[in-house]
């Protein structure tokens, strides 16, 4: 499951790039996807729209066991 999680997650990788931002996987625990945005991601006032209806609507609809998506920052 983790695998095809982060296959995804670099599948999104280029869409996040074009503006500028990045995305990491961190990890796949109780049915939540823990990533790391980071770049133009960090200031944007889309971030929350941006997890939510793109990446996390995504994952979900490849993966439906997936119930969010948390962006954690380390």
């Amino acid at each position: 499951m983790e695998n095809k999680i982060k296959e995804l997650i670099l599948d999104l990788k280029p869409l996040i790039n074009q503006d500028g931002g990045d995305i990491e996987f961190i990890r796949y625990e109780d049915n939540f996807v823990y990533i790391k945005l980071s770049g133009a991601c960090l200031n944007c006032g889309f971030q929350d729209e941006t997890i939510t209806f793109g990446i996390e609507n995504y994952l979900k609809e490849q993966v439906p066991e997936i119930e969010g998506v948390i962006n954690v920052s380390l």
